[in-house]
């Protein structure tokens, strides 16, 4: 939790509790269910955790936002996203079902109410969405084709609904496609910490 607390100085006790129970519960669910890689579940907070809430340091969700994430695994960001912002609603979806056994039972051991989840393609899933979260799913064109029809245009934060997506590595060729046709931002995740694991990580936003 250390490395959460160092970025983060502002949390609620109830945030921090919810933050400190994710390590336990991730590791004795890991060991049935292998939603972290075996070697990274002991770099849970820096590698998972603090990554999905590099997004808080970008954005702040106003009240009342509608929050879809894609291919969440077991979790991630939407969890740490949704113990950061309790009035903000949260649906994750993941095609792989036993992934979200394990999601829905760390909600329910550290009562988060502002999640829910649905087993499904992106592509099957209805509604409208203020923002479309991710983490390392798929290209930036297939996600948009996947998600485009899911973006409401109705705003209500102080950034336009859109994609928001945690990528790594060299993106100018996966950006390229997008940036003829739509607003793209890349801003370094490395700009809010300075740990070297995040030198190469990236939040790309593309406005819905």
């Amino acid at each position: 939790m250390d490395i959460i607390l160092k970025y983060f100085t502002d949390l609620t006790t109830q945030q921090k509790e919810q933050l400190a129970a994710l390590f336990d519960l991730y590791k004795n669910w890991n060991a049935k269910i292998n939603v972290v890689s075996r070697k990274d579940v002991d770099h849970l907070y820096l590698h998972h955790v603090l990554h999905s809430m590099s997004i808080c340091k970008w954005i702040k969700f106003k009240d009342g936002t509608k929050v879809l994430d894609v291919g969440c695994g077991g979790g991630f960001p939407g969890v740490p996203l949704a113990i950061m912002y309790p009035e903000v609603d949260f649906h994750l979806v993941d095609s792989v079902r036993k992934k979200l056994t394990v999601v829905n039972e760390v909600a329910e051991s550290i009562k988060l109410k502002n999640v829910r989840t649905t087993h499904a393609r992106v592509e099957e899933t209805k509604g409208k969405y203020d923002f479309i979260v991710t983490r390392a799913v798929a290209k930036l064109p297939v996600l948009l084709s996947w998600t485009r029809d899911k973006v409401s245009s109705k705003h209500i934060n102080a950034i336009p609904n859109g994609l928001i997506a945690l990528k790594g590595g060299d993106l100018r060729e996966e950006i390229k496609p997008v940036q003829k046709k739509e607003y793209v931002e890349q801003i370094s995740i490395g700009d809010y910490y300075e740990e070297p694991f995040f030198d190469e990580k990236f939040i790309v936003y593309v406005q819905g």
